[in-house]
């Protein structure tokens, strides 16, 4: 395993280095400032579309798609240290790369599963960043840890004439159901849903109960009920979480993405590139992190000497710096194996991160909270936004106990 950056990694890296100093670190003030001026707080500051043309002039787009056709081409351990880099600023980076979730996961499903008629329609304007896009799996009313419990019906009906499509379309489905944290879909410009649902309910086969379709955010049927906050606030910059209810919506048969009975297979397609990306995110804000800690440290003095010369902060940083070499060698391995031997093959080191990486970060974070005082807490520094994003992650793609059953069961089967 060679993990030294090549050169196209390289050059990649020192322009967005240099466009984060130029760029993304100055405008994360102005973002907060214009947001607040906003008619709606959902709608998007004008920064962030400055900040995406200026990354499309730079050749800062859509970074995360290893297939050439649609993205720059890169592998998962040529992206690695990139996402790194993004994940220093989460509230902005990723969105003005083109980079950001749940458009990500979405634009690999289309790119993937997807028709020619259904890339032309949704995933051509994603990766120009003309829309935005959310995928509705979650439901409140069920353990969604276990997918194969989401109850919202896929009916189809055979006779039926779509009035998102005006024309006869070889019938509809029928979407009923209640969805929620949705990420991305109280932004306006989010004109497409990804929706899991089951098809065939009574199937033998519980994973082959569920398929995806796409339903136009502007159906009949589909309201986007409220959204829903995370630890009482409500995430503004990544489009909020909202409940979506759909109640009878009808979108044409020819929206389903793939086959009918394949939804789980594609679920797990997504959500095993979208573990890697947030993993590497997570390490550039423990990056952050320790950069705040430090100068944090050299700045402040209490019972008569700088924080930096107490023993408590001093283990507290050094702690963080073995942490994050730590996991940054586990995901570039992780990298390195779904690149070499697929997604299947590196299942063991994709949950691994995935266990590992938010956790530790939580810590770091918690602890760059606690030697920043009040301030920590507040809005004057990322670190409480940062911390809320990091302990989410901990959740979100499955919890980390999901990950922990399976990679035991897997290690035990070795011994049985």
């Amino acid at each position: 395993m060679d993990f030294a950056f090549d050169a196209r990694t390289e050059e990649l890296r020192t322009r967005l280095l240099a466009f984060m100093d130029e760029y993304v670190y100055p405008a994360e003030q102005t973002a907060e400032e214009q947001r607040a001026l906003l008619d709606s707080p959902w709608d998007t500051p004008a920064v962030v579309d400055e900040l995406k043309a200026e990354a499309q002039r730079q050749g800062l787009w859509n970074l995360f798609l290893p297939d050439a056709e649609y993205g720059a081409g890169l592998t998962n351990l040529q992206y690695a240290p990139l996402a790194e880099i993004t994940g220093r600023s989460p509230q902005l980076a990723p969105t003005a790369l083109n980079c950001a979730a749940p458009d990500t996961g979405n634009m690999e499903v289309l790119a993937q599963f997807g028709t020619d008629e259904q890339k032309k329609q949704w995933l051509e304007p994603l990766l120009a960043g003309e829309i935005r896009s959310a995928f509705a799996m979650t439901e409140p009313e069920v353990a969604s840890s276990d997918a194969t419990n989401i109850t919202t019906h896929i009916e189809r009906d055979e006779g039926g004439t779509s009035r998102s499509s005006g024309a006869e379309s070889g019938g509809e489905y029928v979407i009923t159901g209640r969805k929620w944290y949705i990420s991305g879909a109280m932004n306006p410009d989010c004109k497409i849903f990804i929706v899991m649902g089951k098809t065939d309910p009574d199937g033998a086969d519980p994973r082959r109960q569920q398929s995806m379709v796409l339903v136009p955010r502007d159906t009949p049927g589909v309201t986007v009920k409220r959204a829903m906050q995370v630890f009482g606030y409500e995430d503004h910059s990544h489009g909020g979480h909202a409940e979506v209810v759909f109640d009878h919506a009808r979108v044409p048969v020819t929206n389903l993405v793939g086959e009918e009975g394949g939804g789980f297979a594609i679920a797990q397609a997504r959500l095993g590139p979208g573990r890697i990306h947030h993993c590497m995110r997570l390490i550039g804000m423990a990056e952050r992190a320790i950069e705040l800690m430090c100068r944090r440290a050299v700045s402040r003095t209490a019972f008569g000497k700088p924080l930096a010369q107490q023993g408590v902060v001093q283990n507290w940083i050094a702690d963080a710096r073995v942490t994050v070499e730590q996991l940054r060698l586990l995901v570039l391995k992780t990298a390195w194996l779904m690149d070499t031997v697929g997604n299947r093959g590196a299942h063991t080191e994709i949950q691994a991160i995935k266990i590992a990486t938010p956790r530790a970060v939580v810590e770091i974070l918690d602890r760059a909270i606690q030697l920043h005082g009040a301030g920590g807490v507040s809005q004057d520094f990322p670190l409480a936004d940062l911390y809320a994003g990091a302990r989410t992650l901990m959740l979100a793609d499955g919890p980390d106990e999901v990950h922990q059953r399976s990679l035991a069961r897997r290690e035990l089967k070795k011994y049985l």
